[in-house]
């Protein structure tokens, strides 16, 4: 039995690669703290714990999610993102979540899990 992956080729600029995939580290955050961004009304600042380290993180969730809705819950975060300033304020991970029709859902565990968990 071959356990490698076999890949077509395809002129598809979009699509990355298994090696690529697996650089993403995508891992369960705990929210602690809300605020709101000083300089902009749509985003919401988290201060997130991912187990390892806390961290802060620039969401734009505002217009979807109240202080209350977010404190405590867990979230899906993009741990390795390159950190970036987002209206003054640096952002150092990225919330998971979906749009259908203009409703807006975070993508989380179904289930308690602790913070830092890596998705598999």
């Amino acid at each position: 039995m071959n356990d490698e992956i076999e890949t077509e080729t395809t002129a598809d600029t979009d699509l990355i690669s298994i090696d690529e995939f697996a650089r993403v580290q995508l891992r369960t955050a705990k929210v602690l703290e809300v605020e709101p961004h000083p300089k902009a009304d749509r985003l919401w600042l988290l201060t997130i714990d991912g187990g390892d380290e806390k961290r802060q993180i620039v969401a734009g969730v505002r217009a979807h999610y109240t202080r209350d809705e977010l404190l405590g819950r867990t979230i899906m975060v993009v741990w390795n993102l390159q950190p970036a300033t987002i209206r003054g304020v640096e952002s150092r991970g990225m919330l998971l979540a979906v749009e259908d029709a203009g409703v807006v859902r975070l993508i989380g565990p179904d289930g308690k899990v602790a913070p830092g968990s890596q998705a598999h």
